[in-house]
């Protein structure tokens, strides 16, 4: 499929499939026997790998994450032990953010009373 087709079946903007191409996240292909023109054509598994971005990039992992993700999932490079270790530390990283909004947040709570109580 040409990058409108992957783009209309993902929801994926043209430009952002772009962006992940050069960032090596995902591959386009020419084919070799057209001529006429220098078109990119996408499979089935750039299909996976953009849902795969979207999915890790809502729970929080960045480019750089996704790219190392990406690279040991489809080189096999990984057992299931290394993705669970993987996933592992994502969720711990999420859990110590939350503690940190959470404090954020009470400090805000605490400064908001300190206003209404007139010190500030």
């Amino acid at each position: 499929m040409l990058i409108n087709e992957l783009s209309n079946l993902t929801g994926v903007s043209k430009h952002t499939i772009r962006f992940y191409e050069r960032c090596g996240l995902i591959k386009g292909k020419r084919k070799l026997e057209v001529k006429s023109n220098n078109y990119y054509h996408y499979d089935d598994e750039a299909v996976e790998r953009l849902e795969l971005i979207r999915d890790a990039k809502s729970v929080g992992f960045t480019l750089h994450e996704i790219g190392n993700l990406i690279e040991a999932w489809y080189s096999k490079k990984l057992s299931e032990n290394k993705k669970f270790t993987i996933l592992d530390e994502k969720i711990t990283s999420i859990d110590n953010k939350i503690k940190e909004l959470k404090e954020m947040k009470k400090m805000l709570a605490q400064c908001k009373k300190e206003i209404s109580a007139g010190i500030y």
